[in-house]
């Protein structure tokens, strides 16, 4: 029987989309831990270098790491199957491995368009794009490096809509219950390899690209009067989650639901 091993100190993290709330939040915890980071970002290029500056800072007065842990930045159109094939190569060249030991698929598009007739084909197939079809091919190059290691952490995130349809559409629900598809027939394929793969789908998050502040939402079913502990959730507590599953290799398979109990 294999021992357990959650030992995340000196793995190699992957994060796609860092530059802000979610991804950045999702950084600094797995960097306080010990493990080295692989960032990417699409447009924000400020917000990765800032990000980068934070961890500087972080390792020079909280962290207990004795190095300063190895972070490497890489502008990646997710959209773009070529772009993610660079990114790999990239980061065999700044990190000397083949793939990642974790990772974190958080680059994510949204557009709130509620009605269908309004969704066109090609905002359609655009989302699905960053929000399922980049996961699938990070997954696909991930996974061969943790198999051949024998660990690994895979961890989407998805959304509240996957399971009912959320403030923003048709389109975006389809591609976060397709995550959540993906999420479970690879963490039943892989275990065997000591790769486990879960998914965290959190509802109303505050300060992200997607909704900044209580007043974005007003007036729609996300509206903070509608969420039971009355307020909007925080960056910091989906990476609690992610470090969560990255620290618990007998929990594969699962959707963590963090919505300040709205459902």
């Amino acid at each position: 029987m294999p021992a357990p091993n959650n030992e995340i100190a000196g793995k190699l993290a992957v994060i796609a989309g860092a530059s802000g709330g979610i991804g950045a939040a999702c950084a600094k915890a797995l960097y306080l831990q010990g493990a080295h980071l692989a960032l990417t970002y699409s447009s924000n290029k400020d917000g990765i270098l800032n990000l980068g500056n934070e961890l500087a800072s972080l390792h020079t007065r909280q962290s207990p790491r004795t190095d300063p842990g190895r972070i490497s930045m890489h502008k990646v159109d997710v959209s773009s199957a070529s772009d993610i094939e660079t990114l790999f190569a990239d980061i065999r060249t700044s990190h000397g491995q083949d793939g990642p030991d974790i990772l974190i698929s958080n680059a994510g598009h949204g557009k709130r368009i509620p009605d269908i007739a309004d969704i066109s084909l090609e905002e359609f197939d655009y989302t699905l794009s960053v929000n399922l079809r980049a996961a699938f091919i990070l997954s696909k190059l991930s996974i061969p490096g943790m198999t051949a290691r024998g660990w690994g952490r895979i961890i989407f995130v998805s959304s509240l809509a996957a399971r009912g349809g959320g403030i923003n559409g048709c389109h975006y629900a389809a591609s976060k219950a397709g995550l959540h598809g993906l999420m479970k027939s690879l963490a039943g394929k892989h275990a065997k390899d000591g790769i486990t793969v879960n998914d965290v789908a959190p509802a109303m998050i505050g300060d992200t690209g997607m909704i900044p502040d209580e007043k974005f939402v007003e007036g729609t079913p996300g509206d903070v009067r509608n969420i039971p502990v009355g307020r909007l959730g925080t960056p910091e507590e989906v990476a609690n989650v992610v470090l969560m599953f990255c620290q618990t290799g007998y929990l594969t398979g699962q959707s963590v639901l963090l919505s300040g109990g709205l459902k």
